[in-house]
């Protein structure tokens, strides 16, 4: 019998030229490029699969990603302590595998994860983003004002029944856990949403980033994304915001002793309290991180695209969320008289 060893593997991309996370036959993703890696690294045919923690969707970055693979330990050892630097003489240099290490017992990189965290990156300078910063920053040409947004956003943590920002699927629950969402600025110009949850339905991060954007420059009150959510019902008015924006930046995971546990909690059918008004709601948690699972995520919406990802359907898919739509920034600089804005970025629509 075969003996394997599990490792964890953190890793960075530029989703800006991806398909997203998922493999999809004849698109150029994420998980394929460091599979075809590894399979070549390793002389393994068939190749090594992944497991991640949030499957991103099409455009979406992310700074540290989690995933495991399953190998050979007779494979592993002929490259043990040096696989990171081998893998980024075998990589393109928008994808980095920043670790491997062997994994702790009961370590699952997507059922283990107590949380995914994302940031989105706004521009409100009415003259555009830098241009260097235009693949991960989505230009938004009104002042945004942060106190109103963090008012909104204070209203909408905690556990929900997120329908409202999600595009639903068949099976999974919409309930999620908001455990942290808030703005602040890291340049004058620059604004950066924070949100973490237990784990993200199909669109919401990005759903929930639109939605406040729309409080920041006048055009809702505070209380709207709070209504919006209350209904539980997709609202026409939420604008899911482009990709390329969004960044995956940390998974949280329990103490190695608490790993399997975790694993086996998340895979639970979820029941919302009816407490919070909504009993009878259940479904098989999915527990993906992606947004469009943002947590991230195919079309099936398992991540923020992922973010279950958050986000827009991935490279040539025919499936479209309820959010698909071009998105409208607020209205800008007039250009050639048109009335429309020019610039509002390279990044995918949702």
């Amino acid at each position: 019998m075969t003996a394997l060893v599990r490792l964890r593997l953190e890793i960075g991309y530029d989703g800006s030229d991806f398909a997203g996370w998922a493999r999809q036959p004849g698109q150029r993703t994420v998980q394929g490029v460091i599979e075809d890696a590894l399979a070549k690294l390793l002389r393994l045919d068939p190749g090594p699969v992944l497991t991640v923690a949030g499957r991103t969707d099409a455009g979406v970055h992310a700074s540290r990603q989690v995933a495991h693979v399953v190998l050979p330990v007779a494979a592993y050892s002929q490259v043990n302590g040096t696989m990171p630097r081998r893998l980024a003489g075998m990589l393109p240099a928008d994808v980095r595998v920043w670790s491997v290490t062997v994994a702790p017992e009961g370590f699952d990189a997507r059922f283990s994860a107590l949380s995914r965290r994302y940031e989105y990156r706004v521009c409100d300078n009415p003259v555009g983003v830098a241009p260097l910063r235009r693949r991960d920053v989505l230009w938004h040409p009104r002042p945004l004002n942060l106190d109103r947004m963090n008012e909104a956003a204070v209203l909408l943590t905690g556990e929900h029944d997120f329908a409202a920002y999600c595009r639903k699927r068949e099976g999974a629950t919409t309930i999620r856990e908001l455990q942290r969402y808030e703005w602040h600025r890291e340049e004058r110009h620059i604004a950066v949403a924070t949100v973490e949850a237990d784990a993200f339905c199909h669109s919401m991060v990005r759903a929930l980033v639109g939605a406040l954007l729309m409080v920041g420059d006048g055009r809702r009150d505070v209380e709207w994304p709070a209504q919006v959510l209350a209904a539980r019902v997709r609202d026409s008015g939420v604008n899911v915001a482009p990709a390329h924006g969004l960044s995956l930046e940390e998974i949280r995971y329990p103490d190695d002793e608490g790993l399997a546990l975790r694993a086996q909690q998340t895979r639970r059918v979820r029941t919302l309290n009816a407490a919070h008004g909504t009993a009878g709601a259940e479904a098989r948690d999915d527990a993906d991180g992606a947004e469009g699972s943002e947590g991230t995520d195919r079309v099936e919406g398992g991540g923020e695209s992922g973010t279950g990802g958050d986000g827009a359907p991935e490279k040539g898919s025919t499936a479209l969320s309820a959010y698909s739509v071009a998105w409208r920034p607020a209205e800008g600089p007039r250009v050639n008289g048109s009335g429309g804005v020019n610039g509002v970025g390279p990044g995918r629509t949702a």
